[in-house]
């Protein structure tokens, strides 16, 4: 593996806080291969991973974090492995999510809700440089009020069908 290797591909892992916490969606989708696979079971619960294109990654988060006031997720420790032109990635992770009131119909529904964990990434060198082509998030701490991540997905939803 060069630096330029292991550069690259713990930059995949930044950009993808760094589109979500800026809402920047076509920088959070150039870091995925056009189909992927997700696995958040140990955040959500459900069967395993999920096999989906990356634009429909994208529709499905965007609600979520279009209704969140504000959102900070911090990666740290690149663990990274290349064998010829795929590659493995763990990485720490915390991400914090905030929910503010907009106004007093919804004030019950507001606070804060952070999980800590680590990210296993699978990436492949392509034409355009590595891509991400599967993430698995293992949870490994919780705190605050987990409700409102439901609220600001139904916020989400309202706001870019507004």
């Amino acid at each position: 593996m060069t630096f330029d290797d292991y550069q690259e591909i713990t930059r995949r892992r930044y950009e993808y806080a760094l589109g979500i916490d800026t809402r920047d969606w076509a920088l959070h989708r150039s870091i995925f291969t056009p189909e992927i696979q997700m696995d958040f079971t140990s955040y959500s619960g459900g069967e395993g991973a999920t096999l989906m294109t990356a634009d429909a990654w994208i529709d499905n988060i965007r609600p979520l974090f279009t209704g969140l006031t504000a959102t900070q997720h911090t990666m740290t420790n690149p663990m990274v492995s290349v064998d010829g032109h795929t590659a493995r990635q763990t990485m720490y992770m915390q991400a914090l999510h905030f929910l503010d009131a907009m106004d007093d119909a919804d004030s019950a529904a507001q606070g804060e809700f952070a999980v800590g964990g680590y990210y296993e990434d699978e990436l492949v060198r392509t034409g355009e440089g590595w891509r991400i082509q599967a993430v698995k998030l293992t949870v490994l701490w919780r705190r605050g009020d987990a409700r409102i991540m439901v609220a600001a997905r139904q916020r989400g939803v309202a706001l870019l069908d507004g």
